[in-house]
C-alpha cells in the first residue's frame, strides 16, 4: 500500500533509485520505489532516474509495461522529474549504440559529445563529461526556484539531448559545446545532472520538487 503523499521513484531495473529516494526522505518527503504503474499513479509526483545506456533503459521500460503509463502520466502535466538517462529517455530518439526510440514526450534526439573538443590547456576534452559544471538557468520553473545561473551540479554522461523545438531547454551548460542541461514543460522537468549527488544545490532542487508535489496534491 502506498504511503499517503508519497513521491514515486520509478523502478525499471536501472538507475540510482536508493540515492534519489534517500535524498527525498532526508528532506521530509516520503517515497515509494516501485515498478508498478498502479502504485506510481497514486503518488503525488514521479521521479524517473536513470543510469546506463539509453537502449538498455528503454528496453526495460518496455519490458515492464511502463511505457503507456509514462506517456499518459506525462500528458497529464502532473509533477514529474527525470534525472540523467531519465531525461534522455523522454526524447524521441537516441543515437547511442544505433538508433533507438524513446518515450517521445520531448521532440529532439540524444547524441554523443564529439571526440575532438579542444581542452583549454591543450589536447582534447575527455568523454564522458564527468564532474562539476556550472548551469545557466534559462526559464522560470518552480523546481529551479532559488537556483541562480552559475550554480554547479554534478554530471556523468557521454550523450546529451538536442531539443527539437525552442523553449524546451530549461537550463544550459557548456562542455566543449553548449548543451541542454535540463528540459521542461509545465510541471514536468528533466535534468541531465544528478541532483542527488550535487550537495546543497541538488537538495534545493529536490526540495522544490517535493514542495511542488505537495502543492499539487
Amino acid at each position: 500500500m502506498t504511503r499517503k503523499g508519497s513521491i514515486g521513484v520509478v523502478d525499471y531495473g536501472m538507475g540510482n533509485l536508493r540515492s534519489v529516494s534517500k535524498a527525498l526522505e532526508s528532506l521530509g518527503f516520503p517515497t515509494e520505489v516501485s515498478g508498478d504503474a498502479r502504485t506510481l499513479s497514486s503518488c503525488r509526483g514521479i521521479v524517473f532516474p536513470g543510469v546506463g545506456a539509453f537502449r538498455d533503459c528503454m528496453a526495460n521500460v518496455v519490458r515492464q509495461g511502463l511505457l503507456p503509463f509514462l506517456r499518459e502520466y506525462l500528458a497529464s502535466d502532473r509533477p514529474f522529474l527525470g534525472i540523467c538517462v531519465g531525461m534522455q529517455l523522454l526524447f524521441a530518439e537516441s543515437e547511442e549504440f544505433g538508433r533507438y526510440e524513446g518515450v517521445g514526450f520531448f521532440p529532439g534526439k540524444v547524441v554523443r559529445f564529439p571526440g575532438d573538443m579542444p581542452a583549454s590547456g591543450g589536447g582534447v576534452l575527455k568523454v564522458p563529461h564527468m564532474g562539476w559544471n556550472a548551469v545557466e538557468v534559462l526559464t522560470d520553473h518552480p523546481v529551479l526556484e532559488g537556483i541562480p545561473s552559475g550554480t554547479y551540479f554534478y554530471f556523468v554522461h557521454s550523450y546529451y539531448a538536442v531539443p527539437g523545438e525552442p523553449g524546451i531547454a530549461a537550463c544550459r551548460a557548456v562542455y566543449g559545446i553548449p548543451f541542454a542541461a535540463a528540459a521542461g514543460m509545465g510541471n514536468r522537468l528533466a535534468v541531465q545532472f544528478h541532483p542527488e549527488k550535487s550537495q546543497s544545490a541538488g537538495l534545493r532542487l529536490l526540495g522544490n520538487f517535493g514542495r511542488m508535489c505537495a502543492a499539487a496534491a
